[in-house]
């Protein structure tokens, strides 16, 4: 089970007027739904925020995790 969501800076916004991002992930990773998780650009990086999965899609050997944005620590 994953904790913290990595970004790498591959996240894409959903829609320009909300927080929802996009992101894949190669292989199958499980995170908690509905849970208030850290957001990190990289996996030893400082958090740059926080941000709860809404939708959680597991297929072809991939995940794709939709994730809102609650709160940003800083733009870098």
């Amino acid at each position: 089970m994953e904790w913290i969501i990595i970004t790498e800076g591959k996240e894409n916004r959903v829609n320009e007027d909300d927080n929802l991002f996009e992101l894949r992930y190669e292989g199958y990773k499980l995170f908690p739904l509905n849970e208030l998780l850290e957001l990190r650009k990289y996996p030893f990086s400082k958090q740059t925020g926080y941000a709860v999965i809404e939708e959680l899609v597991l297929k072809e050997q991939s995940t794709l995790c939709k994730y809102r944005l609650i709160s940003l620590h800083t733009v870098n």
